[in-house]
């Protein structure tokens, strides 16, 4: 049984300190140095910027408010207009006092104060991170909370456009370093906006940024005369026109990777996979390109993936595409071209070409349980990645598909695709594996976990083995 999704207000506050949430975590099974063994968390809805403070007891909560409202309101010129918390009592009383509408959370379901709920474990677990790294005593929690919080102030977040810490603060001013100077030590910087060079003695380095040149470099594109080579083994044949495949042509438009993104912003920029079957064929890997979309082709007969036959009266078959992907080595040398064929699952139509798409994966707690069962009975741990693994898949619905692009045999044209199974794309396909590969490890008499329908255990006489599936990875 699966919980009914929580339906919430996702709106953010407009301003800083309209909604502030509150969250006590604790007790801790060791204290800190000083002998904290709780934390409280504030954390602003508008920029998600959020403080942390130790306390030794539950009941230190309502001072610690008072201190940091005097603190935060003087430093931002700002006044917290309403508090999100569970507290009750003497909190109550106060915010009635000083005009701030009081939003009281009941126990229960986290979603009801979801920012501060969540602020919690994620804390927990960059603490938990940072000291397993360390060779400190564990009451040194308290200094890896308050760094874990610091990180989160100035990480980027899906919730607000800027990091809260330039939300709260502004951007910091950025500065170019140019060079040392001769007769002392120290740092030449230049000040884009003051348009003028100063020494430094002392400086912080930005290290994540990487200074994108925003002007593309120009790209000549000679239009290739050959043909590609075609091998008539394969079962399927693909059919090349090459005078009507386009030719690459580069946009002349410069566009701006945004600062942010640094060296992935680089890559991206490296990022000169095909896009379409006509890229493809016009690509100087061209032939490497349809030997592996004839692999990709072959695979799928050899698992009776589909079968061509004439199409049913009133049949509106889905569409497909290729997808094309180098794969590189960490010096960025190409080792190998893989394609994948996609069906493009947004033609798909609910009530017709599938019902059911939900499909589950390992929870998280059970890999870590199971990885801590390997290392205290030292058993082996075994990595496999199923190949092709939605192939495997069989489709409750009966779908057709049309031709995918370079592959539609002479004297075929009006034909389609009845999938036997389901593709990669599908709406359904991850359910489709998820069911199969079900029913077959069962029949070896497998066990499934009552609380996690994707782990399983295998006792054979004296032996056991445990096995965890996550997508297409056991």
């Amino acid at each position: 049984m699966t919980k009914k999704s929580f339906v919430g207000q996702s709106t953010i506050a407009n301003g800083l300190l309209d909604l502030l949430h509150t969250d006590v975590c604790g007790p801790l099974s060791i204290p800190t140095r000083g002998g904290f063994s709780y934390f409280i968390t504030f954390t602003d809805d508008h920029s998600r910027y959020g403080y942390v403070q130790l306390i030794r007891y539950k009941s230190e909560a309502f001072g610690r408010f008072k201190e940091y409202r005097l603190e935060v309101e003087n430093q931002t010129d700002s006044k917290i207009k309403a508090l999100r918390s569970d507290r009750g009592g003497e909190f109550i009383d106060y915010l009635k006092e000083n005009g701030i509408l009081s939003q009281l959370t009941p126990p229960g379901p986290l979603q009801l104060n979801g920012v501060a709920e969540r602020r919690n474990p994620i804390l927990l677990d960059m603490v938990r991170s940072m000291m397993s790294c360390t060779e400190m005593p564990p009451s040194f929690w308290g200094y890896a909370l308050e760094m874990a919080a610091k990180l989160l102030n100035i990480a980027p977040s899906k919730s607000v456009p800027q990091t809260p810490y330039e939300i709260c603060h502004g951007k910091p001013s950025s500065y170019k370093f140019i060079g040392y100077p001769k007769e002392t030590a120290g740092y030449y910087f230049y000040g884009p906006a003051e348009q003028k060079i100063f020494f430094a003695r002392n400086a912080v380095f930005s290290e994540k940024g990487f200074p994108l040149d925003s002007r593309r470099d120009e790209v000549l594109i000679e239009e290739s005369s050959r043909e590609p080579q075609h091998d008539n083994t394969t079962s399927f044949e693909p059919t090349v026109h090459t005078d009507g495949v386009p030719v690459l042509h580069r946009s002349t438009r410069e566009s701006r990777v945004p600062e942010r993104y640094g060296f992935v912003g680089l890559t991206s920029q490296l990022d000169n996979d095909p896009k379409t079957y006509g890229e493809a064929m016009s690509d100087i890997d061209s032939n490497k390109w349809l030997e592996a979309m004839k692999f990709e082709m072959d695979s799928m007969r050899s698992n009776q993936v589909c079968t061509l036959v004439d199409p049913p009266k009133g049949t509106r078959p889905i569409e497909c595409k290729w997808v094309y992907k180098r794969t590189l080595e960490p010096d960025g040398e190409v080792t190998a071209l893989k394609t994948r064929l996609m069906a493009k699952g947004y033609t798909q139509r609910l009530g017709v070409d599938f019902e059911e798409t939900y499909s589950p994966v390992a929870v998280v707690k059970s890999i870590r349980i199971l990885l801590a069962i390997a290392a205290w009975y030292d058993y082996e741990i075994w990595q496999i990645d199923v190949k092709t693994a939605f192939l495997n898949g069989f489709g409750e619905e009966e779908i057709f598909m049309d031709h995918p692009e370079g592959f539609t045999t002479i004297g075929d044209e009006q034909k389609v695709f009845r999938l036997e199974k389901s593709i990669y794309g599908h709406k359904q396909a991850s359910r489709s594996w998820n069911t199969h590969f079900n029913e077959v490890i069962r029949g070896y008499n497998s066990i499934k976990n009552d609380y996690d329908p994707c782990a399983y255990k295998k006792i054979s006489g004296s032996s056991v083995a445990y096995l965890v599936l996550y997508a297409n990875d056991i």
